[in-house]
This record gives structure tokens, sequence and C-alpha cells, in this order.
């Protein structure tokens, strides 16, 4: 099987961690009511984790020697552009006549779209250079998209979607990781420099999410037990993408293949 096989059957297999949230079609409505904070608490350190663990020391090791300065006006562009977007919403709110969900359920589904396609198209990258690196960062991707996409589906429930609503919504962002990596398998090195300003403008989104929408939700908790449990939670979201982090340094050694 060349590149193009392994990218595409490696990212259907992650696009598939999406469905991870089925388990709670089984719980009852108060259980899983119990557990939404929690998982937003989870969502929130992942993405922060995320950006400044994962997408912005990429997108500087990518630039290379080069100056650095251009990516973090993307990072700021993307924080910006989610701000302007979640205002919007929430002014189209305000003057619907009824509205079910929250704003920050459609951010959290637009950055989600936007940094799995670019998983998709790092995957495809990693497998042109060598099959080996192509499954040590797919495996590295899913990794840190199993508590993510947790989080996520947390937030979307959170935010007024129904469980089984939330599901499918979550696999369709998550399958985009499968168009990125046949767009990255095709065009190969015609991408060169996309993906690098693509990981801060995702980052930027990433820390708007998660600064402005699910870290003030946990805050509310005037509970001292809860509060703790929460930061708990949220502090396991940025370990586990540091965790992620250290195994992937670690199977890309050189020396390792």
């Amino acid at each position: 099987m060349g590149p193009f096989g392994w990218t595409v059957a490696t990212t259907v297999g992650i696009s598939l961690i999406a469905w991870i949230g089925v388990f709670t079609l089984f719980l009852r409505d108060e259980l899983v009511d119990r557990l939404l904070l929690v998982l937003v608490a989870l969502a929130a350190g992942g993405l922060i984790g995320g950006a400044f663990l994962h997408l912005l020391p990429q997108a500087i090791a990518d630039a290379g020697s080069q100056d650095t300065f251009p990516l973090f006006l993307w990072f700021i562009g993307g924080f910006c552009l989610f701000f302007a977007l979640e205002q919007f919403i929430h002014w189209h709110h305000h003057h619907a006549v009824t509205h079910e969900h929250e704003p920050v359920s459609y951010l959290v589904l637009l950055s989600d779209t936007l940094h799995n396609f670019i998983d998709g198209l790092v995957v495809a990258a990693a497998f042109l250079s060598s099959v080996p690196l192509g499954l040590v960062t797919a495996a590295a991707i899913a990794l840190h998209e199993i508590p993510q996409e947790i989080g996520d589906f947390g937030v979307l429930v959170y935010g007024g979607f129904d469980r089984r609503q939330a599901l499918v919504l979550n696999y369709l962002t998550q399958s985009t990781v499968v168009l990125g990596g046949v767009v990255g398998a095709f065009l190969g090195g015609a991408l060169t420099g996309v993906p690098t300003v693509l990981l801060p403008f995702a980052a930027g989104n990433f820390v708007y999410i998660a600064s402005s929408d699910l870290i003030p939700e946990i805050k509310q908790e005037t509970d001292l037990r809860r509060s703790v449990v929460y930061f708990a939670v949220f502090l396991t979201g940025i370990g586990l993408m540091l965790a992620v982090r250290f195994l992937r340094s670690v199977a890309t050694r050189p020396d390792v293949f």
C-alpha cells in the first residue's frame, strides 16, 4: 500500500474517533447533565494545550530560520475572526424569533473542521516522507483527538444539541481529516507553506473558544469542591496534550527508525 492508501486508511480511522461519545446514549440524562461541565473543562484544557503545545510549536518549527513574526499575526487573526464570528452569532440570536444552540457550539464546529483538515494535510505530508513517520504522526494525532473529541461532544451537548445530533455533527467535522489527507496526498509539495500559516490561525481559534466561552462557564461554579474538580480536569486536558507531544517527540527521533 502506497502513501495515498496509508493516508486514506489512517485518516478514516482517525475520523471514527468522533463516535467516542456514543457511550453517553446509554446513560441517564441526569448523569450526562452532571458530566457536561466536566467535559467542558476537559475541552478547555485540550484546546489550550493543543494551541500552545502542538499547533504553535509546529508552525514555528516548520518556519525554521524564517521570521516567525507573521505566524503570531495569523494567531491574532484567528483569535479576532472568531471574536467577530461570535459577535455576529450573538447578534443573530438576539434578533431571531427562537434559537436553540449557544454560539460556542458553532465556533467549536468551525474550529474543529479547520483543525481536522490541517491534521489530514499533516498526515499526508508525513506518509509522503516515509510510511513509519506517517504511522507515528497518525497515531499521535489520534491520541490527542480522543480527549478533544470527548470534550467537543460535551460542549455541543452543553450548547443545546441533543446527544445524537452532537455525535453526528462531531463525526462530520472530524471526517474533514480524510478530505485533508486526500488533498495533501494529491497536491504533495504544492502545499508547501500553506499548513504553516493555518496552524497558528487554528491556534487562535482554539485559544478564543477556551478563554472566552469555556473557561467562563466553569468559573461560574460556586461550590469549592466542584471548582477544584473542574480545575483538575482542565489541567488534565493540558496534561494529555503535553503527554502526546512527549510521545510524538520520542517516536519521531531519527534513531527510532
